[in-house]
Order: structure tokens, then sequence, then C-alpha cells
């Protein structure tokens, strides 16, 4: 079953932040802004630190268009801190690091591994009302490109503010989107 048009579903979570430490995180603090939901299986572990580096490495392009930025895993919230304060990568990550031990949050976002207790490689674009526009879920051997966040972002911005007009595949901001009508069927 698709998440994609669906509001996400109310959690409670302990998460890191530097120089915050520790806050507690709501889907109400998903909510006001677009935001970025990055599920990974484990910390201390191998693809998954460079995937958190680089988004750390767009973080700064991604703030400039209103997103906040949230990595999720199983680990608590506890191993996150510790994992920031051993990690080249991970000690270069300025936003909020969830803890999800009780997997409630992987289990909302249908990323949850049940059997090995760990989330799958998720990405999830979600919009200021609280909707999943855009959902990207990778095997675990295969790392994730930051950067191909920023035009997705884009583009969903642009259709939310643009009602009646859509996206075509490789949109760029400022080039031609289309308007759905019969006039178009078959002449694209």
């Amino acid at each position: 079953m698709s998440l994609i048009g669906k509001e996400i579903t109310p959690f409670t979570a302990q998460a890191f932040r530097e120089g915050d430490d520790f806050i507690e995180v709501t889907e109400e603090d998903l909510k006001g802004q677009w935001s970025v939901v990055c599920f990974y299986p484990a910390d201390f572990s191998f693809v998954c630190p460079t995937e958190l580096e680089d988004l750390q490495n767009q973080y700064a392009n991604l703030q400039e268009l209103g997103v906040e930025v949230y990595s999720v895993s199983t680990d608590s919230h506890f191993v996150h801190k510790a994992w920031h304060d051993h990690s080249d990568a991970i000690s270069k990550i300025t936003y909020t690091m969830i803890g999800d031990p009780s997997h409630e949050i992987s289990r909302n976002f249908d990323v949850l591994i049940e059997e090995k207790g760990m989330a799958d490689r998720g990405t999830f674009i979600i919009d200021p009302d609280g909707v999943i526009q855009a959902a990207e879920i990778n095997a675990d051997g295969i790392g994730r490109d930051a950067s191909t966040l920023i035009d997705k972002i884009k583009a969903a911005q642009y259709v939310r503010n643009n009602p009646g007009e859509v996206c075509p595949a490789k949109w760029e901001e400022g080039k031609e989107t289309l308007k759905p009508s019969l006039d178009l069927v078959g002449k694209i």
C-alpha cells in the first residue's frame, strides 16, 4: 500500500541534535515546513555514514528551500550521540537524528524489516501539512545521493503552489511545466 498522499501517523520519539543534545520529536515537528525523513539501517555501520554525511553536505541547500531534515534508525538517541562523538563523518551532522528503538516510526513509514529490527533505506518528502509527497526505498547495499532531493523538492513545491500544473521528467526550476488536459493526450 502506497504512503503517497497520506498524512504521517502520530509518534513521539527522543532524538539527538548537536547543540541541543537530546530533544523530543513528534509528527507535529514535521509539519509547518517541508521535511525530509531519511531512514537508515544502523549506526556504526558501513554505507549509512556515507549517506548521512552526504545528506549533511546538502543540508544548507535544503534549508534554503525551507526544508528540515530528520534521520531515523532503530538505534536509540544515546547511540546517535555516541556515533556523533566518535565518527568523522557523523560528527559533521547538524540535523536531527531520531531514535526509534520501539520501531513505531519505522512501522508507520512501512520501512521496518521485522526479522532484523532495522529500517530499510527509506527517504520521504513531507509537505507542510504532514502529507507524504515522495518516497524512495533502497535495498540495504545501495546508498542514496542526497543531491537528487533538491529537484524533487523544488518540483513538489512548484506543484503545490501551482494547482493544475505538473512537472515532467527531469524538470528543473524555471523550465516549462505541463497543464494536463485532453489537448495533451497523445501529443507528448
